[in-house]
């Protein structure tokens, strides 16, 4: 934002150098006979304004517009407008501003040097108008740039909100669940060898992927299907053959990124809650790429018996996950849930 006020005070210099230019070359007809007085007297007139455009910028707009005192700061800037008009009047009674100039008046008519009496209520309001669009429009540029400070805050806010919501999905894999890989990799090396051996390759690419690549912004979407495969067959060393796991992804994956561990709480949860021994249960995980859109669909079986909290999500929690998504995506993202008496379902669409 220092960039931003640097610009605004530039624009302030450059709009103040053309006013201040403008009486001497509307009076530069030629340079020999320049009327230097009526040139020096509008000089002193728009001083004023300046002063005053300073004293609103750097005192008024940040000790009582900013500050919610609106009605203290309307009362101090018509105080201040017409107390310089007045004093410009008082100063320079002689002087007809040229603005007024040649209004119904031709100007060999006009006297340098003499204001018309009948001239002193439409130069009063002249003025009047003047200090009043000199003001206005210096609160409107600290207000614009108030509210781009402000929206940048906010939007600094929601970047370090994301980042935490990120760093809790990443670390939504439970404890547990490595624990109990590793008591069944090592009851696998004395039974299947080889499936012993698959189990620490598929863990050590899991590990990989939650200690390197999580850690980015985005990820290859192939390397979070990796992940996503890798974290499915660990979870099936748990379960035995009555739970029936289902995974659907095409075949063809696009070479476009994501951001990394979307999934995971919702897959996870889906093992959490959709197993019950000794009843049939199923999980499945489905990837679907459909234009532009990645859609996710994941369904556990849900048993009434169970009292484990259907559709009740762990960790960060379901609200948190829409938050971080809102983060990710605004409102360019779907997620509905799916309650159903048997069945419970969660689809998730994001842009690719």
């Amino acid at each position: 934002m220092i960039k931003t006020k640097k610009r605004i005070l530039i624009l302030y210099g450059l709009i103040w150098a053309l006013v201040f230019s403008a009486p001497y070359l509307r009076n530069m007809q030629d340079i020999n006979s320049l009327d230097w007085e009526r040139v020096v007297g509008d000089w002193t007139h728009l001083f004023f304004y300046f002063i005053v455009f300073l004293v609103n910028i750097y005192i008024l707009v940040p000790k009582f517009l900013f500050r919610k005192k609106r009605s203290q700061y309307v009362i101090i800037v018509i105080g201040i407008i017409l107390m310089v008009t007045i004093i410009d009047m008082l100063i320079h009674p002689g002087i007809a501003p040229p603005r007024i100039q040649g209004y119904g008046m031709p100007p060999e008519d006009v006297q340098p040097g003499l204001l018309a009496p009948h001239s002193l209520l439409p130069t009063f309001f002249n003025n009047l108008i003047t200090g009043i669009l000199i003001i206005g429009t210096g609160a409107a540029f600290e207000l614009e740039y108030k509210w781009l400070s402000e929206e940048k805050l906010r939007k600094d806010i929601e970047k370090e909100q994301l980042k935490t919501n990120l760093a809790l999905l990443r670390h939504q894999v439970s404890p547990h669940f490595f624990m109990n890989t590793l008591n069944n990799i090592h009851s696998l090396i004395e039974i299947d060898t080889e499936k012993a051996q698959d189990a620490v390759a598929r863990l050590s690419t899991l590990m990989r992927y939650l200690l390197y690549d999580s850690a980015q912004n985005t990820i290859e979407l192939k390397k979070e299907i990796e992940f996503i495969n890798s974290f499915i067959s660990l979870m099936k060393l748990r379960h035995s053959d009555e739970v029936e796991v289902t995974v659907v992804i095409p075949e063809q994956v696009p070479d476009t990124k994501i951001p990394p561990m979307l999934f995971i709480s919702l897959l996870e949860n889906a093992f959490k809650h959709g197993v019950n021994y000794p009843m049939k249960s199923y999980i499945c995980f489905e990837l679907q790429i459909i234009g532009n859109s990645l859609n996710c669909v994941i369904k556990n079986s849900k048993h009434k018996a169970a009292g484990n909290g259907q559709g009740e999500y762990s960790g960060i929690g379901l609200d948190n996950i829409k938050e971080s998504l809102k983060l990710l995506y605004g409102d360019d993202f779907q997620l509905n849930i799916l309650d159903k008496e048997n069945e419970f379902e969660v689809d998730l669409k994001i842009p690719i």
